[in-house]
């Protein structure tokens, strides 16, 4: 009787949870009333302001994913502290790197875009991996990946810039393994790295994606030549 009263308040405090978190609203009515902090000084305003750059005409620098594997963690980064030494770790850099993906997940409500939970306005999370790996797997390889990022903002000017359009590809590449061609704005996830850890080598990513290619003739495109690739935006 008292273990059936227990599962019953543990299920009760359960829909109470849940329940609360619906009736949690977004801190904007829209992504153009959203302001480029997102939702305020409670999160990390310097990270917001990265992840919501909208455009960068810096050429980029081809690297390798090995290069993104080999960025040291910041030694004195506080939340909300100065980005400095990030910088001078290499964040902002715009950068070329050549992997496989291998899933593009759905956004969902985040403080840089003020809580809204429409596709259009969350990010897409997409995990990388070495392109030389022959049979790379989630299961097998998540936890040594890389991170790039689609933002609804880039969106904005590159609509098919976006997950789903992506995913489809990778579910029809061999072995649900993309090769793509991506590039963007290196940056440190300091929140990630003070806390909620995820599966992954360390917390630089490629965010957010300003254009992304994959290769039409399964994995025989070359990280410096043009020859069959094509842009997603052109999909």
């Amino acid at each position: 009787m008292k273990r059936t009263l227990i599962v019953v308040l543990l299920a009760i405090l359960s829909l109470s949870t849940i329940a609360l978190a619906a009736k949690k609203k977004p801190c904007a009515a829209s992504l153009a009333k959203c302001p480029i902090i997102g939702c305020g000084t409670a999160f990390d305003k310097g990270l917001n302001a990265r992840k919501n750059i909208r455009s960068d005409d810096h050429a980029p620098i081809k690297r390798t994913i090995q290069w993104m594997k080999d960025r040291p963690d910041p030694t004195h980064y506080v939340k909300n502290g100065s980005r400095a030494e990030l910088a001078s770790l290499g964040e902002g850099s715009m950068i070329t790197v050549v992997a496989k993906a291998l899933v593009a997940r759905k956004g969902s409500a985040e403080s840089c875009n003020c809580g809204l939970t429409a596709p259009r306005d969350t990010d897409n999370h997409i995990v990388m991996v070495d392109p030389s790996l022959e049979v790379p797997t989630l299961a097998a390889d998540e936890d040594d990946s890389e991170t790039a990022e689609f933002t609804p903002r880039v969106r904005l000017d590159h609509p098919n810039l976006a997950g789903t359009k992506l995913q489809a590809l990778i579910k029809n590449a061999e072995g649900n393994a993309l090769l793509v061609r991506v590039t963007g704005l290196l940056m440190f996830d300091s929140e990630h790295f003070l806390g909620r850890h995820l599966h992954r080598h360390n917390n630089w990513e490629i965010h957010p994606v300003m254009k992304l290619e994959f290769c039409e003739t399964g994995n025989t495109c070359k990280p410096g030549s043009d020859t069959g690739w094509k842009s997603l935006d052109d999909q």
